[in-house]
């Protein structure tokens, strides 16, 4: 049997020894190429973990001029979507054998921009990926001049003019609409009030343009929005007021947040959920099938949208053009807009 030098890492030449195959057979197996028999990859693979083998990423980022890492740019926020977001993205990445290297900016300016972006390129990043659900930050791009791939993750309408610029993002006005649908078939002739998310956020936006669009094209009422935060305490503190000045006949949260802080004050409030009023969110956060009662909600795929996202990466590093893809959304209907 090969024996390996105990003074240096194990090699691709070790690996080929051990398993009696050439070192290009060892390279189409770590490069899962299609061409290699089931029982050479299994030899192969079982030198490797006999071996403890770990590639070196550095020799490889010298023959491929690529070093399988995408930096990553999100807003420093504990937030249901910012967070999703990044997390699909990192285990997307990891399916296609790539990492992230992530910079996390509380305040969006060109300055700060400048020095993620410089960071990423000093590490050899091979694209970027920035979560950009806010007007700030979608502006800031305007200044973005980057020599790699850009994607930026939003559901802004409208971006600026950058190359290698692609985007992606949830279609959050398609989820207002199918929630809206929802409480209108259900309320009969009740108004369907919108609690909205705060409108520098283009999620919020759309959720307010999709609910309107809904109610005008039904020829009903457009009630004026109630516009929050996202937070719990203002849905509870806008739960009140409803409870107390006129309840409407359905609510559309903008987010599961604002609907958990409406569900606390109508119960506070001795109002019946679905019962008096029916209550839809937006997010499907963990815990919402257990809010008392079960929120329906609209789910975004977050996981699909991380693999949207890089895969648009790779493409534009194989040389496709600069693209934009838009993930649907789903609406989960549970008791809290049903009186069946």
């Amino acid at each position: 049997m090969a024996s390996v030098p105990t003074d240096r890492p194990p090699a691709m030449m070790d690996v080929a020894a051990l398993a009696g195959v050439s070192h290009q057979t060892v390279s189409r197996v770590l490069n899962d190429h299609p061409s290699v028999r089931p029982q050479t990859r299994e030899r192969v693979l079982d030198a490797i973990a006999t071996l403890g083998y770990r590639r070196n990423s550095a020799a490889r980022a010298l023959v491929t001029r690529r070093t399988g890492t995408i930096g990553v740019v999100t807003p420093a926020s504990a937030l249901h979507g910012p967070t999703s977001t990044l997390v699909g993205l990192e285990e997307a990445a990891r399916v296609a054998g790539m990492f992230v290297s992530v910079a996390t900016i509380r305040t969006f300016d060109g300055e700060t921009m400048r020095r993620a972006l410089d960071h990423f390129l000093g590490q050899g990043v091979d694209a970027v990926a920035v979560v950009a659900p806010t007007v700030e930050a979608v502006a800031v791009l305007a200044g973005v001049q980057a020599p790699v791939p850009v994607v930026v993750i939003s559901s802004a309408g409208e971006l600026p003019d950058v190359p290698h610029l692609s985007a992606v993002g949830v279609d959050q006005a398609h989820g207002a609409r199918l929630a809206t649908s929802h409480l209108l078939a259900a309320v009969g002739d009740g108004d369907v009030v919108h609690v909205a998310g705060p409108q520098d956020w283009f999620d919020a936006q759309d959720r307010l343009a999709g609910w309107r669009s809904v109610l005008a094209a039904a020829g009903r009422s457009v009630p004026e929005p109630v516009v929050a935060g996202w937070a719990a305490q203002d849905g509870y503190g806008i739960g009140l007021r409803l409870a107390d000045g006129g309840l409407p006949g359905a609510v559309f949260a903008a987010n599961d947040q604002l609907a958990l802080g409406l569900l606390h004050a109508f119960w506070e409030r001795g109002v019946r959920v679905p019962a008096d009023v029916l209550v839809v969110g937006f997010d499907d956060e963990v815990g919402a099938a257990h809010f008392t009662p079960p929120l329906t909600t609209v789910r975004q795929d977050f996981g699909a949208l991380g693999t949207l996202a890089v895969d648009t990466l790779i493409g534009a590093l194989d040389g496709a053009a600069a693209t934009r893809g838009v993930i649907p959304a789903e609406l989960v209907v549970r008791a809290s807009s049903s009186r069946r």
